[in-house]
């Protein structure tokens, strides 16, 4: 059981109900929705007097998710949004119309919480006790629709505890949480497949047949209907460090502010999606998708920091992710590559004018201790000058030293810079004013990336 004292909403501060929020260590408990079913039910149930857009998948939910949303709130109707991990703050996990939760509504809900959480005899985890948390807050906000993004896998993710959603958003399928959903990708799709339910909706990115024959047969099992998208849709894309310009049927040309080479295949599931809302009877029209997509704002992903050099934020953190940064530093700048594919020689190219020389990518890395390192490391020592390990400020992080003997083995210069601010200190002194420098591995240290960088850049 949870032990801390018991406080009133209005004794309590926002520092100790993190506190209290992050007081259950992220190991140790057994899947299972039992505990979230018990502590919702003690709450009134609030998850079953909601709608959903249930969204899961390795790579791009997240962007897929905000999107979504951000046509929602356009339409009119008031969208309550929930993310994990955060990227800036804890308050950014639980959005209503692209607003964080406050403080002081943050306080309140944890106070309210915690008298049932307490009396548990198999104790909530942080993430179960969150979800219960954002549940009850759209309840109480009183939300037209929730876009509820997955925490890690589906079947047995707590968000699976809603009954059946408006919609279910599977996005694409590759290799992370092997320990947790399996080694093989029909292992991780049935996983991910575990959020639909009977008679839904189901949206499917696709990918290998293997993975699609999965979603087919959960689909056919449960009685719901399944469509995949359709890529052909996309007539041209026109990429720039500012935004993306994508021409999609019927709509013509949508900007989308978020610039990874990735992301134009992430706004499609988007409005796929947003498509089969409106044939549900959701009032969505071409302007809403159009308005809401060029208004989404989304830190930490494949974000420009600053210039000179130019200083990319990404959350890339498994294998599939490395490989879509590594082809959208291909795409935004000028790679010249050898017979084996490895890259020789790089010149980059600016948006905004002339902007060459000979250098590479300077990487700042810092992962979870989780993650398949050589797996990961494949798709970036080409394009790397040199890359500086940090160990993130996360109890799940892979110290920096051991980071640092693995990627040695690839033959590429590696500086163990151990923390944070050191790691962003060292790549900036390594890196001259026309090279490109990406700081990359994980999401949970984003935020201290971005702070480490603005503290130098002010500095200065």
């Amino acid at each position: 059981m949870i032990t801390t004292d018991k406080r009133k909403a209005k004794d309590m501060n926002i520092c100790e109900a993190l506190d209290y929020i992050h007081n259950v260590k992220w190991q140790g408990s057994k899947p299972g929705l039992e505990r979230t079913r018990e502590l919702l039910k003690s709450l009134g149930n609030p998850e079953k007097k909601l709608k959903f857009v249930h969204v899961a998948g390795t790579n791009g939910k997240g962007s897929t998710s905000v999107c979504i949303a951000s046509v929602l709130k356009t339409a009119g109707y008031k969208t309550g949004m929930f993310i994990s991990p955060f990227v800036m703050c804890f308050n950014e996990r639980i959005q209503i119309n692209g607003e964080y939760i406050s403080d002081n509504d943050l306080i309140e809900l944890v106070s309210e919480i915690q008298p049932f959480a307490d009396t548990m005899e198999d104790s909530p985890t942080e993430f179960e006790i969150v979800t219960a948390l954002a549940f009850l807050y759209y309840y109480k906000k009183e939300c037209d629709i929730v876009v509820l993004e997955v925490g890690m896998g589906g079947r047995l993710d707590s968000t699976n505890v809603i009954e059946t959603p408006v919609l279910a958003v599977i996005t694409s399928i590759g290799y992370d949480h092997v320990k947790e959903l399996g080694p093989t990708l029909v292992d991780i799709a049935r996983e991910k497949a575990g959020i639909i339910k009977n008679g839904g909706n189901v949206l499917i990115y696709g990918g290998k047949p293997e993975v699609e024959s999965v979603f087919h047969q959960v689909t056919e099992r449960c009685g719901a209907k399944l469509q995949k998208v359709d890529f052909t849709r996309i007539i041209s894309t026109e990429i720039s460090l500012s935004l993306v310009k994508i021409n999609v049927k019927p709509y013509g040309v949508i900007m989308l502010p978020l610039v990874g080479t990735y992301q134009p295949n992430n706004a499609l599931v988007a409005i796929t999606a947003l498509e089969i809302l409106r044939e549900k009877g959701y009032k969505i029209s071409v302007d809403d998708i159009k308005n809401g997509i060029a208004s989404v704002k989304w830190p930490g992903r494949f974000e420009i920091l600053g210039h000179k050099p130019v200083f990319i934020l990404d959350g890339s953190h498994n294998p599939q992710g490395m490989a879509a940064t590594a082809e959208s530093l291909k795409q935004h700048f000028w790679y010249s590559f050898d017979d084996t594919g490895h890259a020789e020689v790089y010149t980059i190219e600016k948006a905004e004018g002339d902007f060459k020389n000979s250098f590479k990518t300077v990487f700042i890395l810092g992962v979870m201790a989780d993650k398949d390192i050589d797996a990961m490391m494949v798709h970036i020592v080409p394009l790397a000058k040199a890359i500086f390990v940090v160990t993130p400020d996360n109890i799940r992080a892979m110290d920096s030293t051991e980071l640092s003997k693995k990627i040695k083995r690839f033959g590429v210069p590696v500086i163990d810079c151990k923390t944070v601010i050191g790691g962003v200190s060292e790549a900036l002194k390594e890196a001259n004013e026309n090279d490109v420098v990406c700081a990359l591995g994980s999401f949970y240290f984003s935020a201290q990336i971005r702070e480490a960088y603005n503290k130098i850049k002010q500095a200065k």
